[in-house]
């Protein structure tokens, strides 16, 4: 019985992690958004697309990392199931590396052109 009411605890733990997880990187990747949408498009419509691509990747993120919670063996602890995996890569440059160079060519191309 005992054994039965903590592995719910552990679920419901879970949860509340994942929802609270999902409303956090919901808002801030609207915001991003929203910012986004404000500095770079003057169209309304681009505007709120730039808001809902970024909704998309704070679900997106949000899915991923609870997913991977959920599928953790219940023994280890939910703070530790949703940290970001540690990087398995050799290259000299991590991804988050190369995602800000791109991101940062692609804004000064962006700037350019206007």
């Amino acid at each position: 019985m005992e054994k039965e009411k903590k592995k719910s605890d552990d679920v419901n733990s879970k949860w509340d992690a994942c929802l609270d997880l999902t409303a956090r990187r919901v808002v801030y990747s609207s915001l991003g958004g929203a910012f986004a949408g404000l500095l770079f498009f003057r169209s309304p419509v681009t505007r709120w697309a730039s808001i809902a691509f970024g909704a998309g990747l704070g679900i997106g993120s949000a899915y991923t990392d609870c997913s991977r919670a959920f599928d953790a063996s219940s023994s280890s602890s939910t703070s530790a199931a949703l940290v970001a995996p540690i990087s398995t890569e050799t290259s000299s440059y991590s991804v988050s590396q190369v995602n800000r160079k791109f991101l940062f060519a692609f804004c000064l191309d962006l700037l350019e052109s206007q």
